[in-house]
């Protein structure tokens, strides 16, 4: 196909070409990579004068025209490649590629006035300079998600690389305990893949492990009426067991449904957790043990995206070879969404607005995902959460008792 490329064209194509390749560009400045050059064909099928006379002679001469204006503003690092196109017998050179190398393509991109990259090269190149010095990975992608960070975190990225290098064993110390200059307690959640790539050790498999702890309440009224204690906590590798092996497992998303959960036969309740659900429970014995592991969150975005991990992580053997177990959920389908939509609300304890959510949840039923559906579209909707709490523990134990009995 042939085609003729405007100066608009070549700098919306620099443009896009810059935003992708930048990262390159400038870790081959510092000797990672090939050496970048952005480069942009500009009569691409047009190398003849056949080819000419096919897109007409107004057409090639307005197109040539407007090039030679351009021509005569290109900023330093940016070239215009002429070759050589035979028409009606007489030999010409014209413009074929337009070629830059990333200081020239940011500079053409700002002389002549296009949106410009999101980039600043300058810091790019003062970011790779600084992964270097603390012999930190220079890869294009650890310079594109440094170049993401903010100030404190570049320099506590960079402080700990340089920390990890003085302190090869990390293991007296768990994620929370690291004396990392300027790193908070909770840094390496957001921050410990990006640190991993740079300094190639991921302490978050090197230090201390943290033992799950397990806060649950006993509900079975025979335990219940020997005196013994209601509420428990259960620690990996401890060397106590719970008070009973419990037929069935409930899950509560919230503190309070958990404490007051009226009395039902062979049954622990378990609080989740929230988002840990599924790492905090996923390998615990006791629960995988169970005849019926069951769950029962907020009818919300965040609940059904708990709902969603935790059946899937059970859904795969325990970490001790122990089998799949699937899990029910209970007053989270639609139906139940329609039964207590009294208690619907759509702004959060601070009264903003809840927002929807696009997660494509592939580990629910389809009454949850109808109702899930209902209340993440990002359309209008009533309400986007009922909370926990607002449902009578009545109708808990009700909808417990049905699954345990095989009634769904």
């Amino acid at each position: 196909m042939s085609t003729l490329v405007t100066p608009d064209d070549a700098l919306t194509t620099v443009r896009r070409k810059v935003e992708q390749k930048w990262a390159d560009a400038v870790c081959a400045d510092f000797g990672v990579g090939d050496r970048v050059t952005f480069s942009v064909p500009l009569r691409p099928g047009v190398s003849t004068g056949k080819a000419v006379e096919r897109l007409g002679h107004a057409t090639w001469h307005e197109w040539h025209r407007l090039w030679r204006e351009f021509a005569s503003r290109l900023p330093a690092g940016v070239d215009l490649v002429r070759t050589a196109v035979s028409i009606r017998g007489v030999v010409g050179e014209f413009p074929a590629t337009l070629r830059a190398d990333v200081d020239g393509a940011v500079a053409l991109l700002a002389d002549t006035g296009v949106e410009q990259a999101t980039v600043d090269i300058g810091r790019a190149r003062e970011l790779a300079s600084a992964l270097r010095s603390a012999d930190a990975a220079l890869t294009p992608a650890t310079l594109r998600a440094v170049s993401r960070l903010r100030p404190n975190d570049v320099d506590v990225l960079l402080g700990a690389v340089t920390w990890l290098r003085q302190h090869p064993d990390v293991s007296p110390w768990t994620l929370r305990q690291l004396p990392i200059p300027g790193m908070h307690t909770k840094w390496l959640d957001s921050h410990g893949t990006l640190l991993r790539d740079v300094s190639g050790r991921d302490v978050r498999a090197e230090v201390r492990p943290r033992p799950t702890v397990v806060h649950l309440t006993y509900v079975d009224p025979d335990h219940l009426a020997s005196g013994r204690r209601r509420h428990d906590a259960w620690t990996t590798g401890d060397v106590h067991d719970i008070a009973y092996p419990p037929r069935v497992v409930l899950v509560v998303e919230n503190r309070d449904s958990r404490l007051w959960f009226p009395p039902v036969k062979d049954t622990v309740v378990v609080e989740g957790g929230g988002k840990a659900a599924a790492a905090l429970l996923g390998g615990v014995p006791w629960v995988r043990a169970a005849e019926h592991v069951v769950y029962w969150g907020d009818i919300d975005a965040d609940g059904y995206a708990i709902l969603d991990r935790f059946r899937a992580t059970l859904a795969e053997p325990g970490p001790d070879g122990t089998p799949p177990k699937p899990v029910t959920s209970i007053l989270m389908d639609a139906t139940d969404l329609q039964r207590y939509a009294d208690h619907g609300v759509d702004r959060d304890k601070d009264g903003r607005p809840l927002r929807p959510s696009p997660g494509v949840l592939r580990h629910l039923t389809d009454a949850e995902t109808t109702a899930y559906d209902t209340i993440a579209t990002a359309g209008p909707t009533p309400f986007r959460r009922i909370e926990q709490e607002t449902i009578p523990l009545a109708d808990a134990v009700t909808r417990l008792l049905r699954v345990v009995n095989g009634q769904g």
